[in-house]
């Protein structure tokens, strides 16, 4: 279908699922050049989720590469209805990615609410502070200091360097 369409290089994804990588896809956007068309039989052949689709939709348009869809003639962001399928795709990884932000910040407050404040625990605790100010007093350099505690030198700079 796609070669009677007008295909040039067709290719075909095997992976199955959402989380497999899709090599044939990576290969087929490898080679996509300004001004060359993607062409392809059904939609739902080329995105995962809509916020995948959307995201795809970006990068083709970021590469001035046109989108095609065989059986949907209006699906032609060479067309008379490009620019609006191509802010529709845009509107739609938009509110995509301002629902995942808004899901993160609920999901965050709710682990503060738990008593999880989440990243990294901090390298100096209170009793490595306290040692650092000690061989500081000693006059032992920042690197040795360092060495001692087992963290690195700009972490114990800055330990040194705040509030006493």
């Amino acid at each position: 279908m796609l070669k009677a369409a007008g295909a040039v290089d067709v290719y075909e994804e095997r992976a199955t699922g959402a989380t497999e990588l899709r090599e044939q896809w990576g290969a087929c956007f490898k080679v996509l050049q300004p001004g060359d068309s993607l062409l392809v039989s059904d939609l739902t052949r080329l995105g995962r989720s809509t916020s995948d689709l959307a995201g795809i939709m970006a990068l083709l348009a970021q590469r001035s590469v046109s989108f095609r869809v065989v059986g949907e003639p209006w699906l032609d962001t060479d067309g008379q209805y490009g620019p609006v399928i191509l802010k529709l795709f845009e509107s739609i990884a938009n509110y995509e990615r301002s629902r995942l932000s808004e899901r993160t910040t609920v999901g965050l407050a709710a682990a503060r609410a738990r008593g999880r404040l989440g990243g990294r625990p901090p390298a100096m605790t209170p009793h490595k502070l306290e040692t650092a100010r000690n061989l500081r007093s000693k006059k032992l350099t920042l690197s040795e200091i360092a060495d001692t505690l087992g963290v690195s030198t700009s972490t114990v700079a800055r330990a040194l360097s705040g509030p006493l």
